[in-house]
């Protein structure tokens, strides 16, 4: 049977994010700062965040932007993101973020998929940036470079042209917001269609849950291309008025120096952050008294190593759960709950329905009287749960049933308080520092090479508990490769974090009838060795 949130429904305003966000700012907020440059230190308050959102919006409209057309920004978190992004959406536009790791022809892939009009990039990543535009026929003068470029229009010009926002109407709840990318539970990636009332909605179900204040400064490392940085950062942060300290990239380092310096008192990470922090001995040079809580996504955290965190800086840690295609969080730690265990992923938020279906029959998992359920699918349904994958009916049939409920591809277990606890997926995806990697993308991509005659792709752990891509290999007859050739071809054609990271040679693939790989019997044969 299903289960609902033990928390009740919150109200969520029939709004655009900008109205949502921006629409009813007291005056007193209007000098606070919004964001902050980590590096420099340079502050941008809501007043003039506000300012240059118009001037986007108002920019873009003035090049020809209509409403529902989408725009590409590619940028790491700068302060400027939250301007351009907010801007597309004020516009009426439609924002698709982009990995700012990806190579040309994985931004190309997203632009042509989208039908991008215009793409935001910074000059660091321009090269790759320029080259995918060309690919796809947009021109240099809807290529804006934020911090300027030759040739190209840059955030100052537009801001000073001093174009008003447009009047613009729609249906929030039907006009999309934002297209990120996902492979959802296995695949190429395909572009998440999320609606205005998703992403308020989103926020709303999370804020009783999170603790967020306007006296907090929220280190944002997380990237705001993800929808992790997206929702649970910077929609969040500004809904409540808070500060969002931007960071480019991570380096423990410079993530020390800002966090101390800044007195940062809320950060958000993704597990591997979590193991320097418990285990770095640099981490003990810096004063971190000003943190009161650290909230992990992206990929499930280790208890052990969570409480290790908790200890050593002296604050409460948290996780959460989510998917793109849930704008992202239905589950949550909630930070005032002391008492739930860390390994699980808390309670279903606000407004969201879920059940456990046993993956074998069919049959929905009891909700247990007492104790812990047996183990099913998790599928969620809720007013944050998207519209659909952009362009693919039958992907979208897969994951989203009549009934609407999502099929997570994540086998969970939940107990008698609706605490949940993910213990293990179907899905394929490898999660390497909370990106998604997709199997049969590295194995379409082994197969081009010429010694390669069969090729499988899983998720193997590395020594630091971190999971990688592994490659199992079958060579050519008479083929002469070894495990850096397969490492080096694979790395030269892809973004960073899609690297095989290990590679074993074997003599046939394991298939089922049908000719699908059957990667549970690697994953056996691997976890038989370790």
């Amino acid at each position: 049977m299903s289960f609902k949130s033990p928390f009740p429904d919150v109200e969520i305003p029939n709004l655009s994010v900008y109205d949502f966000l921006f629409g009813q700012v007291e005056s007193a907020d209007l000098d606070r700062p919004a964001l902050i440059d980590g590096a420099s230190g340079a502050v941008t308050t809501y007043r003039s965040l506000i300012t240059q959102i118009d001037g986007v919006a108002g920019a873009l409209a003035a090049r020809g932007l209509a409403v529902g057309e989408v725009v590409g920004l590619h940028s790491p978190n700068v302060p400027a993101f939250a301007s351009v992004f907010h801007g597309i959406l004020r516009a009426g536009g439609v924002a698709t973020t982009i990995n700012a790791l990806y190579t040309a022809e994985d931004i190309a892939k997203q632009l042509t998929d989208s039908k991008a009009k215009f793409l935001f990039t910074v000059s660091p990543l321009l090269p790759q940036a320029k080259a995918a535009a060309a690919k796809v026929g947009i021109p240099d003068e809807r290529v804006i470079v934020l911090d300027g470029a030759e040739g190209h229009p840059s955030l100052k010009d537009l801001l000073t042209e001093g174009a008003p926002a447009p009047e613009v109407s729609f249906d929030p709840a039907t006009q999309l917001a934002v297209l990120p990318y996902s492979s959802g539970t296995t695949g190429r990636p395909k572009g998440v269609m999320l609606t205005h009332r998703n992403l308020v909605a989103n926020v709303c179900q999370i804020n009783p849950r999170m603790g967020i204040g306007a006296d907090d400064k929220l280190l944002a490392v997380l990237p705001f291309f993800h929808i992790y940085g997206m929702t649970v950062l910077l929609n969040a942060a500004l809904y409540n008025r808070a500060a969002l300290v931007t960071m480019p990239k991570f380096d423990l380092v410079e993530f020390l120096k800002v966090v101390s310096g800044q007195k940062c008192t809320y950060v958000f990470i993704a597990p591997p952050v979590a193991v320097a922090l418990a285990k770095h001995p640099l981490v003990d040079e810096y004063d971190l008294s000003s943190v009161h809580s650290i909230f992990s996504g992206a990929a499930p955290l280790d208890q052990e190593l969570g409480k290790a965190v908790a200890n050593r800086l002296g604050c409460r840690v948290r996780q959460g759960y989510g998917m793109s295609e849930m704008s992202p969080v239905s589950h949550a730690i909630p930070f005032d709950r002391d008492d739930i265990a860390l390994d699980s992923v808390g309670p279903s938020i606000a407004n969201m329905e879920c059940k456990l279906v046993d993956p074998a029959t069919g049959e929905e998992v009891a909700y247990p009287a007492e104790g812990v359920s047996e183990p099913g699918e998790l599928w969620c349904k809720g007013p944050n749960i998207m519209a659909g994958y952009l362009g693919n009916d039958e992907a979208t049939a897969e994951t989203l049933d009549a009934d609407g409920y999502l099929h997570t591809g994540d086998i969970a277990t939940v107990d008698s308080e609706g605490v949940v606890t993910i213990v293990d997926r179907m899905k394929e995806l490898i999660k390497y520092k909370g990106y998604q990697v997709p199997p049969a993308e590295l194995e379409a991509l082994l197969l081009t090479h010429p010694q390669v005659a069969d090729a499988a792709v899983i998720g193997v752990l590395d020594d630091e508990g971190e999971e990688v891509p592994k490659a199992f290999v079958v060579k050519q007859q008479g083929a002469e490769l070894d495990e850096a050739a397969v490492i080096a071809f694979v790395a030269e054609r892809v973004s960073p974090h899609k690297k095989v990271r290990k590679v074993e040679f074997i003599d046939i693939v394991p298939k089922s009838a049908a000719g699908k790989i059957l990667r549970k019997d690697l994953r056996a044969s691997e976890a038989g060795r370790s």
